[in-house]
């Protein structure tokens, strides 16, 4: 490790001052900016921590019946108290293990947006919306590839809105070691249709599954994406091969659908 000072504001109005900065750098559970620190491969001069700011925690009810939770809000916390949200407190609840969960954050997780990371899968299976400091996003429009997202520099995500579908599950296949997933399939039904969200198999990181989403709006059952078309460039590593990933997206899209 080397050198570096860390603040902690406790307003997001601090907290974007202090990002202005260009050598300043957005912390929040520090899973993967710490390994990264580490390995030299980022070198800020400040952290700013947001863990210390009580508007950015928490979940409550919004006035549409969505769930919002805080963008410093952590992995465990999520899993605790997003009892209305099955399906995502359960995912939240699969995250690594219990001091991964107590430290990371979904605010974090999202602006990161690593490939095999479970949260994007949710956020894009709902149609959530993702609030920051300056604006709301939409999350048809929030991912833009691997560990790239719609975040301009020094913008904070305060916020994530989850409309609650009338039916949810996660499923994942995990990688041992890392626990992320391997390939991992949030399927949600809402009255207008079906969407299903596919991480850990793409090299563009996670993405929907349109031909899916026709197939199981027309017929919700796992036999109904049987011979459904599965298009994009698959992951290929020592883990899995990008067939194996491709096969796997059909099975644990069966396995959502079928426990949704």
């Amino acid at each position: 490790m080397y050198q570096f000072e860390i603040e902690r504001p406790k307003t997001i109005a601090q907290a974007v001052a202090a990002l202005i900065d260009e050598d300043a750098q957005a912390l929040g559970g520090g899973q993967t900016l710490i390994p990264t620190l580490k390995q030299r491969l980022a070198m800020p001069d400040r952290l700013i921590s947001l863990t210390a700011i009580p508007e950015m925690q928490g979940i409550c009810s919004g006035a549409d019946g969505a769930v919002c939770i805080g963008g410093a809000t952590t992995h465990h916390d999520v899993a605790r108290g997003a009892g209305v949200f099955p399906a995502l407190a359960a995912l939240a609840g699969q995250i690594g293990d219990p001091a991964v969960r107590h430290r990371g954050t979904i605010g974090g997780s999202l602006a990161n947006n690593d490939p095999s990371a479970c949260y994007p899968a949710a956020v894009l299976a709902t149609g959530a919306t993702i609030v920051t400091n300056a604006r709301e996003i939409a999350a048809d429009d929030f991912f833009q590839g691997m560990f790239t997202t719609a975040l301009d520099a020094g913008e904070i995500i305060t916020e994530v809105r989850f409309p609650v579908p009338r039916a949810a599950a996660y499923v994942k296949f995990r990688q041992p070691a890392s626990r992320f997933a391997l390939v991992g399939v949030f399927v949600t039904r809402f009255q207008a249709g079906v969407r299903v969200a596919v991480t850990g198999a793409s090299e563009d990181g996670v993405f929907r599954w349109h031909a899916a989403e026709t197939a199981l709006t027309a017929d919700f059952s796992a036999g109904a994406i049987k011979d459904t078309a599965l298009t994009g460039d698959m992951i290929s590593d020592i883990h899995g091969s990008g067939d194996y990933r491709a096969h796997l997206v059909r099975v644990m899209t069966g396995r959502a659908v079928a426990a949704a």
